[in-house]
């Protein structure tokens, strides 16, 4: 009866209301997600060694990396039980549930063993200099162990919130979160672990968070695991493939291109590196907002969708717009003009550092606001199954763009280290004109079905 209760309030209710309920929690889950990376790049510059700070930095390609499992796996399964408990088909939603934890599980494991075993060559691929090889390889390290839980965290993360239930998907992935930040200085600092010991909190902050993430899907009306349902097999590899391959493919670019823009920064030193490394956890902190408004659509986006209620469809993708647009204005004015504050604040004023971020992030500010009709659009064709728009959105940003503006920009135009600085502004824009013929080509298609 509440999981009829629930289809009926999501296929009835304000889309306006539906939205900024599921939203909120989602936005602080996010939020907390981002602030692991934040935490550790603050507690880590504090041990003043801008070769640290810069291995963090480097390090993140492989949280991306465990990210874009997850959210692979996560969005993967839980856009396909979105639809199917909009359809009413809930054995099919049980069989994908059980089956993305599964999966989530199986692929942390082989990233953990394989890059403990190529530990060197990976920091060494990933960017790190000879300078910043010891701090990178001790803190992914640890970071590797933690992938397998990791990985399973974020898929009940998303599975939660798929269903409408956000609120026990913010509690597991808060309670980790904050748990970091008193951790990180305990075992940095008190402990004398330096940079390990901020992965090592990290690591166990989500191991915390897998427990009451596990707790959530027990206590709450979602899907529940049950081992006789796991179905690794062609059709639910397929579906899964379907609703996770964008997710992969923003994930695991996010991946990709934060390791090119390391090597491509590395010429400079590393002081640069550690200038837009921290730039790039500060606006992925932001973005991390514009990401959880998306999520809070997709449930509503999902059930809508499959009940064939396409008004509420563009509503709710109309509405997201300008309520994100109107967020990220806000954030960009204050963040281009407090630049030279924020990276003193991470880095404590190390000159180059403090130069080199403030230019990449006020170029950030400039079109940061472009990035919420990119988002919005990828995650209603992501959640409505056009696989490959999605896909093609989800990569645009950081990487069909994203990659060539790195590549071409400071070495092939000769504009050196300026080039770094606004490639990611560049990307914005021309990802941005890549967004609008989709959303148009899919609404045209929802206009057609309509009148069917």
């Amino acid at each position: 009866m509440e999981a009829m209760d629930k289809t009926t309030r999501m296929l009835t209710e304000p889309v306006s209301k539906l939205i900024n309920h599921l939203a909120l929690p989602t936005i602080v889950s996010m939020l907390v997600t981002s602030i692991y990376n934040m935490a550790d790049t603050f507690f880590v510059a504090r041990l003043n060694s801008e070769s640290a700070t810069a291995a963090v930095g480097v390090v993140f390609a492989v949280m991306a990396l465990i990210q874009a499992i997850g959210f692979f796996c996560g969005h993967g399964s839980g856009n396909y039980m979105s639809r199917m408990l909009g359809a009413g088909k809930t054995e099919h939603a049980e069989k994908m549930a059980v089956t993305g934890f599964t999966m989530a599980l199986i692929l942390g494991s082989c990233l953990m063993i394989f890059g403990l075993l190529f530990l060197e060559p990976l920091a060494r691929l990933l960017g790190s200099t000879e300078t910043m090889l010891p701090y990178a390889k001790a803190y992914m390290s640890w970071i590797l162990v933690g992938a397998p839980w990791m990985c399973a965290a974020l898929v009940m993360n998303n599975q939660l919130r798929f269903q409408g239930n956000a609120f026990f998907s913010m509690i597991g992935i808060t309670a980790g979160g904050i748990l970091n930040i008193f951790l990180d200085p305990l075992f940095i600092f008190t402990f004398d672990l330096g940079i390990a010991g901020a992965a090592i909190a990290t690591i166990l902050s989500q191991f915390i968070s897998f427990c009451l993430l596990f707790i959530g899907v027990l206590r709450s009306d979602s899907v529940k695991y049950h081992v006789k349902n796991i179905s690794i097999n062609k059709y639910y590899i397929q579906q899964m493939f379907k609703g996770g391959l964008p997710s992969l493919c923003r994930q695991g670019l996010s991946s990709v291109s934060t390791a090119i823009l390391n090597l491509c920064t590395a010429p400079f030193g590393d002081a640069a590196i550690a200038g837009i490394s921290i730039v790039t956890r500060v606006m992925q902190f932001c973005f991390s907002v514009v990401i959880g408004f998306g999520q809070g659509f997709q449930p509503v986006c999902g059930y809508n969708y499959g009940a064939r209620k396409f008004d509420r469809v563009k509503e709710g993708f109309w509405y997201g717009v300008k309520v994100g647009c109107a967020f990220c204005l806000v954030v960009s004015v204050v963040a281009f003009i407090f630049a030279p504050q924020i990276l003193v604040f991470f880095q404590g004023g190390e000159p180059l550092v403090v130069e080199v971020g403030t230019a990449a992030l006020r170029f950030q500010c400039i079109s940061f606001t472009l990035t919420v009709f990119i988002t919005m659009a990828n995650m209603m064709l992501q959640v409505t199954g056009q696989t490959l728009g999605a896909s093609i959105l989800a990569a645009a940003r950081q990487g069909i763009t994203l990659v060539p503006c790195i590549i071409l920009l400071p070495h092939v135009f000769g504009l050196g280290l300026f080039g770094v600085e606004i490639a990611q502004m560049c990307a914005d824009i021309l990802a941005f004109a890549i967004a609008v013929p989709f959303v148009k080509q899919f609404f045209d298609h929802i206009n057609e079905k309509e009148t069917v």
